[in-house]
């Protein structure tokens, strides 16, 4: 029985030295990744591959069986989302070096399009929780999916916060989505499942390690609008989020502290760099421009995308595009283009920016400058 195309795609994940960089490099010489993961090693060599990533990929291949592996997939119903998917996170999607693989522990919705995470340090304090609770109400109460990564302290204050509210909350993992850690957090994570995911890309049985957690940073930022540092000391790895975030042209925000507080030197230091200070929760969604999510959200269920959308998303970015050239460029009648670029302005997908110029929606676009 042949494979599903996405059992590759695992199969590759698994092959320790192929990021994005090298399976885009694969896929560009052999055409898809079944004809890869089939082909002899030469082409490995030929296609460029160093000599430590091919012999890792000669492990990988004589000691898995990838329909074992899809099974034991299928059987936790952990969903699998690779570049090739219609459904792969629009937002993450845009980062330099976008994971090739997710592994899904609940579900991705068309609402986790306006998401911003919340991040800060493990022993927070008691402002710290304060703040951290009612910034992820705030935004829960507002249609906005709030993205943490589980982690005791204020990951776990913003995933509750946001599931208390009734909102959707996505919790990024340094390990596979089928283990909870830290573990006192089961409870918790079986009620992201249900009204959010649990998201990693590392394969499923991968158990936490330290390494693991600064590279999944970069999917906490890469998922969300803003990343908002509730606390965070002089060497949190919540500052390496906002690091990516900043990377990424996202907006950062950093919650003021004492400065006779150890947890707030982190965030202190990012108002110095230049990241927006938060002094009132309603700042998010005023810089954000998120005021109308709810209708935009509901806009986007009755009319899903189109081809004729994702035919003029191709040619949208941060830069305006007129709808003469649109029109040029999309093959599609004027009249065509402007009946579509206004329905997608309702649902939040792009914006006019005057003189019909339009660009893609990035409903926050960050000019954070660090040293």
């Amino acid at each position: 029985m042949r494979l599903d195309k996405k059992a590759y795609w695992v199969g590759f994940n698994l092959v320790k030295g192929i990021g994005a960089v090298r399976l885009k490099q694969i896929l560009d010489f052999f055409g898809s990744l079944e004809v890869a993961w089939n082909s002899p090693i030469d082409g490995f060599i030929s296609a460029g591959l160093p000599q430590k990533a091919i012999e890792n990929l000669q492990k990988v291949r004589s000691q898995v069986d990838l329909d074992v592996i899809m099974g034991n997939i299928e059987k936790k119903k952990i969903k699998v989302l690779t570049w090739e998917d219609a459904d792969y996170p629009r937002r993450l999607k845009e980062i330099n070096q976008a994971p090739p693989v997710l592994f899904i522990n609940g579900s991705i919705n068309v609402e986790d399009d306006w998401a911003v995470a919340v991040v800060g340090t493990r022993r927070v304090t008691p402002y710290g929780r304060q703040i951290a609770v009612e910034i992820a109400r705030f935004l829960a109460e507002n249609g906005v999916t709030v993205v943490s990564g589980l982690a005791r302290g204020v990951d776990a204050i913003a995933h509750q916060s946001s599931l208390q509210a009734g909102g959707r909350t996505i919790a990024v993992l340094g390990n596979g989505v089928d283990i909870t850690y830290p573990p006192e957090h089961a409870k918790l994570a079986k009620e992201i499942i249900s009204q959010g995911a649990l998201v990693s890309d590392y394969p499923i049985g991968t158990p936490p390690d330290g390494v693991n957690f600064p590279p999944r940073n970069r999917i906490i930022s890469g998922l969300s609008l803003a990343t908002v540092v509730v606390e965070a000391g002089e060497r949190s790895g919540a500052l390496i989020t906002a690091e990516f975030a900043v990377e990424q042209g996202r907006e950062v925000f950093a919650v003021p502290g004492s400065i006779l507080t150890p947890q707030s030197e982190g965030t202190n230091k990012l108002i110095e760099q230049g990241a927006r200070p938060l002094l009132k929760m309603k700042e998010i969604i005023e810089v954000l421009k998120l005021e109308q999510i709810p209708e935009k959200q509901t806009t986007r269920k009755i009319n899903p995308i189109n081809p004729s959308e994702k035919r003029l998303l191709d040619f949208l970015s941060h830069e305006p595009v007129h709808v003469d050239e649109l029109s040029n460029l999309a093959g599609l009648p004027i009249s065509e283009v402007s009946a579509t670029l206004t329905m997608m302005e309702l649902k939040g997908l792009v914006s006019q920016v005057g003189g019909m110029n339009y660009v893609a929606a990035r409903e926050a676009k960050g000019y954070y400058f660090t040293k």
